[in-house]
């Protein structure tokens, strides 16, 4: 079973009603759902412009290149 996102709407009288298609192979599953608003978790591709202001100059540090070892000798492939 692949993860599924469906945007429901709470009605005027609170109650939030989903309806998810499944297929027939996934019956007699058992399945978690997660209550969050939609607004609560916005993703990258939502507002990259803003997302990329709030993270540009965050680093605190030096930067620094780890050894990376030597490199392998091979034979040419004909």
């Amino acid at each position: 079973m692949q993860r599924t996102i469906v945007n429901s709407r709470v009605g005027a009288d609170g109650v939030l009603q989903v309806q998810v298609p499944l297929e027939a192979a996934d019956a007699n599953r058992d399945v978690r759902v997660t209550i969050e608003p939609a607004d609560a978790v916005p993703t990258v591709s939502d507002d990259y412009p803003s997302w990329l202001r709030s993270v540009a100059g965050q680093w605190r540090g030096e930067l620094e290149r780890s050894p990376q070892g030597t490199l392998e000798e091979r034979e040419w492939l004909v």
